[in-house]
């Protein structure tokens, strides 16, 4: 739960607040959020009551309903999070992180239109990696709790589809578990492991066909 309730004519200068993950942002037409810390999801839903991701948000940007002409409209919390609050009237002190968001918003939809599916979920995760992640030992960790279900909102499919592919990317070497959290590979790591993979597929062909070859000389 938030500490206070924003009151827009007190928001000069702008005061922060707490929010626990799975928390929903409230509706308000003339406050603006800047987030300080952790990840929210701005996200609407069909008319058949499918939902739909339409961003991700970290440190430093500034989400609010004002900013989007969809409806409806909601923000929550995909982590525990720090917001500064201002009203609309300031928004001029948050011009770059506006375009930033735009920006992102961008990224995010020329991912969404890619083909197929496999290249769409693999360049989410590495877009995601890159905006929250850190560097670790074989790749960058996505230390954000992220569900298969989530991940298929945002792409427009199923989370069985999604399953499917995360299995086969990390077969690729594309991806591995650390604690419950994803490892996307550094791209020179994934040329080697894909390299590692073709190889082992190919010595495996080869001991296929010797055994068929075996099986018909006898």
């Amino acid at each position: 739960m938030q500490q206070s309730s924003p009151l827009v004519g007190l928001i000069t200068p702008p005061f922060q607040q707490q929010w626990k993950r799975r928390a929903q942002l409230p509706e308000h037409s003339e406050v603006l959020w800047r987030i300080e810390s952790g990840v929210v999801c701005s996200m609407t839903w069909t008319a058949e009551g499918e939902l739909v991701c339409l961003g991700y948000w970290g440190v430093g940007d500034v989400v609010g309903h004002r900013l989007s002409r969809v409806r409806p409209y909601e923000i929550h919390c995909l982590t525990d999070v720090v917001i500064s609050c201002c009203s609309y009237t300031q928004r001029s002190h948050f011009t770059d992180a506006i375009i930033h968001q735009q920006q992102q918003t961008e990224e995010l939809l020329s991912i969404v239109h890619l083909n197929p599916l496999s290249q769409k979920l693999w360049q989410l995760l590495m877009w995601l990696s890159q905006k929250f992640g850190c560097d670790v030992e074989n790749g960058r960790l996505l230390d954000l709790p992220l569900t298969h279900q989530q991940l298929a909102q945002t792409l427009g499919t199923n989370r069985v589809t999604v399953t499917t592919i995360l299995q086969r990317l990390e077969a690729e070497g594309k991806i591995h578990r650390q604690q419950r959290r994803l490892v996307v590979a550094r791209q020179e790591n994934h040329a080697r492991q894909s390299k590692d993979v073709q190889s082992r597929e190919r010595a495996n062909r080869a001991r296929h066909r010797a055994n068929i070859i075996t099986s018909d000389r006898s």
